[in-house]
């Protein structure tokens, strides 16, 4: 593995670190609904870097790509229908 390429891993397990660390953070804050918010937001950061560094998704052919995006497409309309049936019973 070449020494930028550990650079780039290193780099990003920092970040990860960094955004496990706000998460623990945000847990100690008592902001109602926003707790919520705030933790999906980092979530997806998180989800991010691991897909777009760890994965490679980022030296993949394009359709490669459309299949790594829709994933988490698909899974939170998945979501959102199960809620909305949750909600309405």
């Amino acid at each position: 593995m070449p020494r930028s390429e550990t650079a780039t891993f290193v780099l990003v397990w920092a970040a990860l670190m960094a955004l496990l660390a706000a998460t623990l953070g945000v847990s100690f804050l008592h902001w109602g609904t926003w707790n919520g918010v705030l933790n999906l937001g980092i979530a997806v950061a998180k989800t991010a870097l691991i897909l777009w560094f760890y994965m490679h998704l980022r030296r993949t052919r394009p359709l490669v790509r459309l299949a790594g995006a829709t994933a988490p497409l698909w899974l939170a309309i998945l979501f959102g229908l199960a809620l909305s049936d949750y909600v309405t019973r």
